[in-house]
């Protein structure tokens, strides 16, 4: 026979600088059976939420030192705190409730304090944050199953691949060319499928913030012309132009960047290779485009922002498509869209590498994606660290 866990009681933590206010809140709280921790100042609370996070605050505005807005104000920057209710008890007019509410607060309760009001709004912020626990909860444990689905699901895709490849290569026996035809097919299939399982892990690496990213000096042309070396077939094959052009500047100063090169090489690939997939005739052109350092700029200065355009002549993009196609499993409308996965990872990947992605396109008339990322001054020299996303 199994027995349900009791609740566990929730843990309030009341901030005032005067004893006798605490005092009031907590036979008010403790009488209602809620265990209550008080703290007389603003550092004594921070240093009470970071090591042990309370369910629910009560806040006093006016306190010497470090008032309550700049208590709300810090406890919501950090990334690192999980959701707790904040009820502020002040005084003050509605103006400056608006300034707390700004900040962060979640509620209020007017000096004197109401015991009856003051319940009704911890047991109502205390339903709301359990509410957005359990949601929260639900969707760590979809992320870990689905991360570890995808890892699964690689083992026996990789050995498919590879035992495809040794009968192709008429390993085990002679095969018919009708044989190689079926073969050559069930293997782009399972790289296909194999492509899109690597993806999805990959973007719940970046939405459970356990990818890890290594940091070094990247050039961006050599991994730009990397990835148009290993596309080409596909451009020959589609019978159409793969170019790769620099404006004035760029052609005489490097376009280096601090990243991870198998990241930014992961990005490029999937829009280079979007921009051949859609493209049925015409041209794919990749631009590099980078703002040089002028003689009157110092080291002081910003380092050049580094700029590429990915430009087909394919069918365009719809502007409602455009709103939302680098939204996570967003797919576009046309016949050959994917998962909707990969724009959507290398938008969160560009993130990590505080750049950006855009795109600019009109139906029929092909599209142009644009990316930036900040870029490093000439005489940088080459370093690398590690760096652990918490993108959430």
């Amino acid at each position: 026979m199994s027995f349900a866990e009791s609740p566990r009681t929730p843990r309030l933590l009341a901030v005032d600088d005067t004893t006798d206010n605490l005092i009031l809140l907590e036979a008010i709280l403790e009488d209602e059976g809620y265990d209550i921790h008080c703290v007389t100042d603003g550092m004594s609370a921070l240093w009470h939420v970071e090591s042990q996070p309370p369910d629910l605050i009560l806040l006093d505005v006016m306190m010497p030192g470090m008032d309550g807005y700049e208590v709300t104000r810090r406890i919501r920057q950090n990334p690192n705190l999980p959701f707790i209710p904040i009820v502020l008890i002040t005084a003050h007019d509605e103006s400056n409730l608006v300034e707390g509410l700004d900040l962060g607060a979640d509620d209020f309760v007017r000096k004197p304090v109401n015991p009856d009001e003051l319940l009704a709004r911890v047991r109502s912020l205390l339903r709301l944050k359990r509410s957005i626990d359990l949601q929260t909860q639900m969707a760590k444990r979809q992320e870990d199953f689905v991360m570890r689905l995808t890892h699964d699901l690689r083992t026996p895709l990789v050995a498919a691949d590879r035992m495809l490849h040794l009968f192709q290569k008429e390993t085990f026996c002679p095969i018919s060319p009708d044989m190689q035809e079926a073969i050559a097919v069930m293997i782009r299939s399972n790289d296909s499928l194999l492509q899109m399982v690597n993806t999805l892990l990959e973007v719940y690496r970046y939405d459970a913030g356990y990818k890890t990213l290594t940091f070094s000096i990247c050039d961006l042309r050599n991994i730009i012309q990397e990835v148009m070396g290993e596309l080409q077939p596909i451009a020959n094959e589609k019978q159409l132009h793969l170019l790769f052009e620099t404006d004035d500047h760029a052609s005489d100063v490097s376009a280096k960047v601090r990243g991870d090169r198998l990241e930014l090489r992961r990005v490029f690939t999937n829009l280079i290779g979007n921009a051949l997939k859609f493209t049925s005739q015409g041209q794919v052109v990749v631009r590099l485009v980078e703002q040089p350092m002028s003689t009157e700029q110092t080291e002081e200065q910003l380092p050049p922002c580094v700029k590429v355009e990915v430009q087909d002549t394919g069918p365009g993009i719809s502007p409602d498509d455009q709103q939302m196609i680098f939204e996570r499993f967003r797919q576009g409308k046309g016949k050959r869209s994917g998962s909707g996965l990969g724009l959507y990872l290398s938008r969160r990947i560009l993130e990590a590498h505080q750049g950006q992605i855009s795109v600019v396109s009109e139906p029929g008339r092909g599209s142009v994606f644009s990316i930036q990322l900040p870029g490093v001054l000439p005489e940088a020299t080459p370093s690398s660290r590690v760096y652990q996303s918490r993108y959430h």
